[in-house]
């Protein structure tokens, strides 16, 4: 059954209230978060009769949500079987100077959130880099915002890296090896940038750390499963590997979590690495968005935005900046999906969506997921990262990133 196309004010009241919540993370006297409040702003979009039960399951992007749930439960095995645990003390035994522990932190989160959704990467490397802090008698606040932000820059580089790119990888389909080899670079630039920025803010305190000697001997290395261990990093390389041989990267994710799970490791111990609410989100932006693209953004005739059109990098760079800081980047993007279709450049358009809403996530704390991962175990392990804090590094870290992410997508070409 199809529904009749709805009113224009009765949509885009439902749409603003929802995206007004979602830009606020939550609604005044009641516990609902960002995932409650997408599927609130679903379920009213089909009571009201803007879209049936039917087009609302439809407007699911499906291999979205199936790779975000592979990549998740992929990176929960490596989680359990010790492997961030084990990176984290190697960097402890062998780059504990100031500087060098900075760069090979941001360098760790760059390269890892490139290959896996960054989220679950902030998620597992909070508590050790915290911990590397304590032992090592390193200031915990520029090594937390190195990984946030270099977790944003490096996840730029490929499909798989963060949300808002798989949705993009999804609806665009470009392929895994041509987006990695337009954005990578702009990825590897960007971790330069990033290293530069947060030593010179923190230029002071990571000096006067450098006296401080790490007292006693650095602790014995953490529980590894050996078996698991194996298991877990050959099959994500098989995964990783499979991915830029053009398969399709939902089925390959899948099946890498599928061929993980048959071990002899409790499910439900690997459950709780997926983000549940995250994936509730997603189903309920899809269903929210739809309904807006269908029964409103149609009648804006897109195609006629002539110097929006023409310019894709300048102009959807700076718009995408401006509502992913406003809204939040996965609610962004997916905004953009009509302004694609009428895009005569669509793959030079998508890519600098990718682009510029993922460094946008650096602007503030509030910017992305992973920052507020970052944030709220900080917080719960005693050390505040505030607002203001995080802004000075992320202010310029955001100008200057998007800035060469802009340059490189508009006077490269292959």
């Amino acid at each position: 059954m199809t529904s009749q196309p709805a009113s224009i004010p009765l949509v885009s009241t439902l749409f603003g209230l929802t995206y007004l919540a979602l830009a606020v993370g939550e609604v005044p006297s009641l516990r609902i978060d960002r995932a409650g409040i997408a599927l609130v702003g679903a379920t009213a979009m089909m009571a009201a009769g803007v879209l049936s039960l039917d087009e609302g399951v439809r407007a699911i992007d499906h291999e979205t949500i199936i790779l975000l749930f592979g990549m998740m439960v992929v990176v929960g095995y490596l989680r359990l079987a010790g492997f961030f645990a084990m990176a984290t003390d190697h960097i402890a035994g062998r780059f504990s100077g100031p500087f060098t522990l900075l760069a090979t932190v941001i360098a760790l989160s760059g390269v890892l959130s490139a290959f896996l959704v960054n989220d679950v990467v902030c998620v597992a490397l909070t508590p050790l880099v915290l911990n590397l802090c304590q032992r090592l008698k390193r200031p915990p606040i520029p090594y937390l915002v190195g990984l946030a932000t270099a977790s944003n820059v490096g996840s730029v580089a490929t499909i798989t890296g963060n949300p808002q790119n798989i949705i993009i990888g999804s609806l665009s389909h470009i392929s895994y090896l041509r987006f990695a080899s337009r954005l990578a670079p702009v990825a590897a630039i960007g971790l330069v940038l990033n290293f530069a920025v947060v030593a010179l803010v923190y230029r002071r305190a990571l000096l006067e750390s450098s006296k401080a000697a790490p007292s006693g001997e650095i602790p014995s290395g953490p529980r590894v499963h050996r078996g698991l261990l194996f298991k877990s990093v050959a099959v994500t390389l098989g995964v990783v590997a499979l991915f830029f041989t053009g398969a399709p990267i939902a089925l390959v994710a899948l099946g890498g979590a599928a061929t993980l799970m048959l071990g002899r490791v409790r499910p439900e111990k690997v459950y709780r690495s997926v983000d549940w609410p995250l994936l509730v989100m997603f189903c309920g932006l899809f269903i929210v968005v739809h309904a807006f693209e269908v029964n409103v953004v149609r009648t804006w005739g897109i195609e006629r935005w002539h110097a929006l059109l023409e310019s894709p990098v300048v102009l959807v760079s700076g718009l995408s900046v401006f509502l992913s800081n406003l809204v939040s980047n996965v609610p962004a993007v997916l905004l953009f999906r009509p302004l694609m279709d009428a895009m005569p450049e669509k793959e030079l358009g998508w890519l600098s969506l990718a682009m510029s809403s993922t460094l946008a996530g650096n602007l503030t704390v509030l910017g992305s997921v992973a920052n507020l991962i970052v944030v709220e175990n900080a917080r719960r392990a005693g050390t505040e990262l505030s607002f203001r804090e995080y802004l000075k590094v992320g202010v310029p870290l955001t100008i200057l990133t998007t800035l060469a992410g802009v340059a490189w997508l508009k006077f490269t070409s292959y």
